[in-house]
């Protein structure tokens, strides 16, 4: 008698616990822009900062097909779905932001600040009209500061300088980080990036995260401006970066070991522990995956066409190196500095050493690798670290 007491509280409960839920989702607006007459008849305004402007938390915008040549900021909760064909395309970017790290002025085409879930879906991001002629401010395309959300189905594209300007480290096309006491946790999926002049995607500073998945980063091919890199996680954020496509990040002064001050890479981890770089194809640059950091996981890449040096360079203790496979290394297929590493089950296809592993390393594990087309499957030299030939944004 007592239980079935219990069950009717507790399904005369069960309403009470529902009904917030279903008032909160009744009170969400769907605001639609469009600055093509008669396109999208329900529209109630022609530019995406004013319906920012004008949402509560929580609130969709739909952004219509058409070009929207203006600068967007975003500081609360929203989802911004974009129709095929909507350009976020500014007609010049001024600053509008700072980074937490360094303090450097940012001038970024869309900013997300100091919000929780904001989610930017099917927008391209085009920075081609960018107009700035210095390395200040630092041109980025959506930059999110302090926030968190997700990047999914979006371009963005062109955020270079002019020639004459090419060697600035700025043009980066996603950049996420955290500071004075915040934090950032995003996802970038499904994503196109290209035509950036210093680094694909950007997750730095201690306390981000991000999860950079199904994504095509494509670098300018070889350059003697900024040294690129596709993806970088580092300075101590974590995350995973999974089945990503990354290619052509290649510095062309780079051409030789021992004359070689700097170099590009496809995939970077650098001051940052406990990252997972899974399942990605990554070929033409100087290194297609340099990890620089401990306890991190590279597990089931492909790498190619790694010109001068390695398609995987690990410097770092408690790494694990396993099931990948890597063709047409430079100097080798794999390079390994640090204590206490796990190199197992690679296939290394045509390379002149399929393993350098740095003297005065101890306790790694080197075993059940296939080697195809080696000259020499494991050398142990001496050579110096490369970690001050990376050229990282920070």
């Amino acid at each position: 008698m007592r239980i079935q007491n219990s069950y009717r509280v507790l399904f005369l409960l069960l309403p009470l616990f529902f009904l917030p839920h279903t008032s909160r989702a009744a009170n969400q607006t769907r605001l639609v822009v469009s600055n093509t007459p008669g396109q999208c008849p329900q529209a109630k305004f022609t530019k995406i900062q004013d319906a920012v402007n004008a949402a509560v938390a929580g609130d969709t915008i739909r952004v219509c097909n058409g070009v929207y040549a203006e600068q967007v900021t975003i500081n609360k909760p929203l989802d911004i779905n974009a129709d095929p064909g909507a350009f976020l395309v500014p007609s010049s970017v001024q600053q509008n932001s700072s980074s937490l790290a360094t303090g450097d002025a940012i001038a970024a085409a869309l900013l997300v600040t100091g919000a929780s879930n904001v989610t930017i879906s099917g927008l391209t991001v085009d920075g081609i009209n960018n107009g700035i002629a210095s390395c200040s401010p630092r041109l980025i395309g959506v930059y999110f500061q302090n926030s968190s959300g997700t990047v999914n189905h979006a371009t963005v594209r062109n955020f270079k300088l002019g020639v004459s300007f090419n060697g600035c480290q700025s043009g980066t096309g996603i950049f996420v980080e955290s500071g004075s006491g915040g934090t950032s946790d995003v996802e970038i999926a499904n994503s196109s990036i290209h035509d950036f002049q210093k680094d694909g995607i950007t997750v730095n500073e201690m306390a981000t995260q991000a999860r950079i998945r199904n994504n095509v980063v494509t670098g300018l091919g070889p350059t003697t401006g900024a040294a690129q890199n596709g993806i970088q996680i580092g300075f101590g954020a974590q995350g995973t970066i999974r089945e990503n496509t990354v290619t052509n990040n290649v510095f062309a002064p780079c051409n030789a070991i021992a004359t070689c001050d700097t170099v590009a890479t496809n995939i970077l981890v650098t001051q940052s522990d406990d990252v997972r770089i899974v399942d990605n194809i990554v070929g033409i640059s100087q290194i297609g995956i340099f990890v620089d950091g401990n306890n991190s996981v590279v597990r089931g890449n492909t790498a190619f066409a790694s010109t001068v040096f390695e398609g995987i360079r690990v410097e770092g203790d408690g790494n694990t190196v396993n099931d990948n496979r890597v063709v047409n290394g430079g100097e080798a297929g794999i390079f390994l500095a640090g204590n206490n590493n796990a190199v197992q089950r690679n296939q290394i296809t045509d390379a002149p050493i399929g393993i350098l592993k740095a003297a005065g390393s101890a306790g790694n594990v080197i075993n059940g690798n296939d080697f195809f087309n080696v000259a020499i499957e494991v050398q142990d030299p001496p050579l110096a670290s490369l970690k001050m030939k990376v050229v990282a944004e920070r």
